[in-house]
């Protein structure tokens, strides 16, 4: 019998989510996406993800809800925001949204909650060791992971080199910014990685973002000393990764 829970993904563009079978990782149904409001105020963004869940298909009211969002997250607190309204922070998001919902609520960062979804379920699943997840996109989130187990809010996409918070520099928004090519944007990531496998030495780093879809075009070009791997879950990672955490936390 599938372990069942709901995730949503909460951008700054975009909020979509769906009913997820937790046990093996995958979506059950299609994914419900809306619009992010335009200023992304709390109350706005707790209604649109009542509709989203409203929305979705054979949702009992007992069913946990994983909400991954642009933030750091302590203790259901929502410490800082990206791309949405700065009233999140300091926000009690757990309560917000459990308020809204009327159900169990586990809001976590967005990069954290992929993480997940691919020690779980993608490329990082059975990997003992030190594994950082990374995604390519706006800005680089990560998250940091110790055999399965997640050191929450994990800001190392921020990292300065050469004076700069890097991922100014080495984003895919900074690739298509200054209309970079492949192997100018490469040269970027190579000092980023490996400044990365120089200060923690991971077993493995998985690459995410929906630039991961053309890894072939940058991956084999990168010489680090730890294994770099694309992301199997993309697009899906957070709402796969939210669920499962929210499926966890209900039964712990």
């Amino acid at each position: 019998m599938a372990r069942k829970a709901i995730g949503i993904d909460i951008g700054g563009t975009g909020i979509k989510g769906a009913l997820v079978d937790v046990k093996n990782g995958v979506l059950i149904g299609e994914r419900v996406r809306f619009e992010t409001p335009k200023g992304g105020k709390p109350a706005d963004i707790a209604e649109v993800v009542r509709n989203i869940v409203a929305d979705l298909p054979a949702t009992r009211a007992s069913m946990p809800v994983g909400i991954c969002f642009p933030a750091i997250v302590k203790h259901g607190y929502t410490q800082s925001a990206a791309n949405v309204s700065k009233d999140w922070i300091g926000l009690n998001a757990d309560e917000l949204f459990t308020r809204a919902l009327n159900r169990h609520v586990h809001v976590i960062n967005d990069a954290d909650a992929a993480g997940v979804a691919e020690v779980k379920f993608g490329a990082a699943k059975k990997r003992n060791g030190l594994v950082i997840m990374t995604t390519l996109g706006t800005g680089i989130g990560t998250a940091l992971f110790i055999n399965g187990e997640l050191v929450p809010n994990a800001e190392l996409g921020h990292l300065e080199i050469d004076g700069v918070d890097y991922e100014t520099q080495a984003s895919f928004a900074a690739k298509e910014r200054e209309k970079l090519s492949w192997d100018d944007w490469a040269a970027r990531l190579q000092k980023y990685y490996g400044t990365l496998d120089r200060l923690f030495s991971p077993d493995l780093i998985v690459v995410g973002g929906g630039v991961s879809k053309e890894h072939e075009n940058f991956l084999p070009k990168l010489k680090l000393g730890a294994e770099i791997v694309p992301a199997l879950k993309r697009n899906n990672a957070g709402i796969l990764g939210a669920a499962a955490l929210a499926y966890k936390n209900s039964t712990d």
